[in-house]
């Protein structure tokens, strides 16, 4: 076995390759490919470990995440996961989803195209370029009573799409995806989408015969590291600040913006800097969109926001301090004269020269994960934007892996967050995109306790989930009690106050993993949503089969 390592080594050498101790094989993973020659040996894994060279991003989806997070929470490794999506290079990928090592024998070409490899793949000396579809065939039951849903009790969602990825050289890698869906979804999640005229971290809805909602979105982005220290990155799509299930600073369930982000990581790794600018747009009906002028369709009303994130390795605690503004782009009078301060790259300039009552909208935090041992950490957040009328957000959160055995998984979460935080007068600057809220998806006044517990065996996966949130909504469309997002910051009460609903969400499912490069697998689940104090609409108990790509959160769960 020894032996073996060594030709590992010495191939890695002669082309020019690190091979880092956090990846070295074990020897019972080398005892299993003894019949292989050390030589070809050597070079296969060389290979294998040069995926650090790679400058794309790890898709920002929740099952990817359960093998990088539990990489970084060992205590020795620097690995600033707090902003995400991570690029590769700066990743530990051992064992993550898409980059394990398959030893597994499929014998014909198509049992390796289902379970191994890419749909298309080509390879050369300085560039490797995959292509692969994407889809999502569904279909589901509820168990409410016919007479009370409108038409249907049988629900159905259907996407196809493709994504294309590709590293040119060692510096430069690029993707780009789409994806079409026609769904028929269960009436709580209708209702949601006719309200916002958005589908949950995914894109804007058409209405179809019969409720199903069209709808398609794209994202891409093109990353390019000059330098070791500094990434460049233009694109289309998502960020999340944080280590929990959800984020009170930014999170990942409005739907995708265009943005430049330029992000410097220090050579010892203790310090990641982030800076982005993105072009958001105003999701408030009836004042989202700018006069028509000459065009067919009028455009929506966009404005910048400006993102910092700096993160701080200190060993087994790191820290991370955000700061977000969004500027006042259109007025009455037009567009507005440029706003220098929009290409301020250095956080806490911008809310110390606006504040936090000037024009548009300024918001600061702090994340926080501090590990315990090389499996669990503790993590938080503190947001605000506005200390002096009390508007803050909390998270406090627990997260383990492989309790008792291996593969087994347990996050415990709570999220909070005070009455009016994140809105604003106007409400077209408030802390969301496109009708959905930046941070937090339940919006503003709430409270929430989220347990996921993950298991897996080989392929075969399951989770259970169980969400408990308290929403504070408006008894009225004239009252404002400080919970809806797309309503100026200014209190209107009623004679009874707030409409207290109480949810209890739960989901447990059971995958099979066909293909780990686009996270194709069989699912069968079950899910029941109650909200007290709702229309029997609003409640759900979902029985569901489907066979699906993903490659991005869904957030169902409200």
């Amino acid at each position: 076995m020894a032996g073996k390592a060594r030709w590992i080594h010495r191939a890695c050498f002669f082309s020019g390759r690190r091979y880092p101790a956090t990846l070295r094989p074990s020897p019972a993973g080398l005892q299993s490919i003894r019949f292989i020659h050390p030589l070809s040996l050597a070079f296969a894994m060389c290979a294998l470990l040069s995926v650090h060279g790679q400058q794309n991003d790890i898709p920002l989806q929740r099952d990817f995440y359960i093998d990088v997070e539990r990489n970084a929470a060992t205590v020795g490794e620097r690995v600033h996961s707090g902003l995400k999506p991570l690029i590769q290079s700066r990743a530990v990928l051992t064992n993550v989803m898409g980059h394990r090592v398959d030893t597994a024998k499929y014998y014909y070409w198509i049992t390796e195209k289902i379970f191994k490899d890419h749909l298309l793949e080509a390879k050369g000396e300085d560039f490797h370029l995959t292509a692969d579809p994407l889809f999502q065939f569904e279909a589901g039951y509820d168990l409410g009573d016919p007479t009370v849903y409108s038409d249907t009790n049988r629900y159905t969602q259907s996407m196809r799409g493709f994504i294309i990825t590709g590293d040119l050289g060692s510096k430069i890698s690029f993707y780009t995806m789409f994806q079409e869906h026609q769904t028929l979804v269960p009436q709580y999640q209708f209702l949601q989408a006719s309200a916002t005229g958005v589908v949950s971290g995914q894109g804007r809805v058409k209405y179809k015969e019969k409720r199903i909602l069209d709808y398609g979105w794209s994202q891409g982005n093109v990353s390019y590291t000059p330098v070791n220290w500094l990434n460049v990155q233009f694109g289309h799509g998502k960020h999340f600040v944080g280590h929990g299930y959800r984020s009170v600073l930014l999170s990942d369930h409005a739907v995708n913006a265009p943005f430049l982000k330029f992000s410097a990581l220090t050579k010892n790794k203790r310090l990641q800097y982030s800076t982005w600018v993105s072009k958001l747009q105003s999701g408030v009906q009836g004042s989202d969109r700018l006069p028509t002028g000459q065009s067919s369709e009028s455009l929506f009303y966009w404005m910048h926001g400006r993102f910092n994130h700096l993160s701080v390795d200190l060993g087994r605690v790191q820290v991370g301090l955000f700061e977000s503004t969004i500027f006042e782009n259109i007025d009455s009078n037009g567009v507005r004269p440029f706003d220098k301060l929009e290409l301020n790259p250095v956080i806490g300039v911008n809310t110390l020269v606006r504040g936090f009552d000037g024009t548009g909208k300024s918001l600061v935090g702090v994340d926080l994960r501090v590990k315990l041992t090389d499996k669990g950490y503790l993590y938080g957040q503190f947001a605000t934007d506005g200390p002096d009328a009390g508007r803050y957000a909390y998270q406090a959160g627990m997260r383990w892996f492989d309790v008792l055995r291996k593969d087994l998984h347990v996050q415990l979460e709570y999220n909070a967050a005070e009455p009016f935080m994140y809105m604003n007068d106007p409400a077209k600057l408030a802390y969301a995109h496109a009708g959905l809220p930046l941070a937090h998806p339940m919006g503003s006044y709430f409270t929430e306790m989220v347990a996921i517990v993950d298991a897996g065996v080989g392929r075969v996966i399951g989770q259970a989930k169980l969400v408990l949130a308290s929403y504070h909504r408006d008894r009225t469309s004239e009252e404002s009690h400080g919970g809806d997002l797309l309503k100026p910051d200014l209190p209107v009460t009623g004679p009874e106050g707030p409409l207290v609903q109480e949810l209890f969400y739960y989901d447990a499912n059971v995958n099979y993993l066909f293909n780990p490069h686009t996270n194709l697998r069989a699912v069968l689940g079950v899910q029941r949503r109650s909200l007290s104090e709702a229309v029997d609409n609003e409640q759900s108990t979902y029985i569901y089969f489907g066979v699906r790509t993903g490659l991005f959160n869904r957030y169902y769960d409200l």
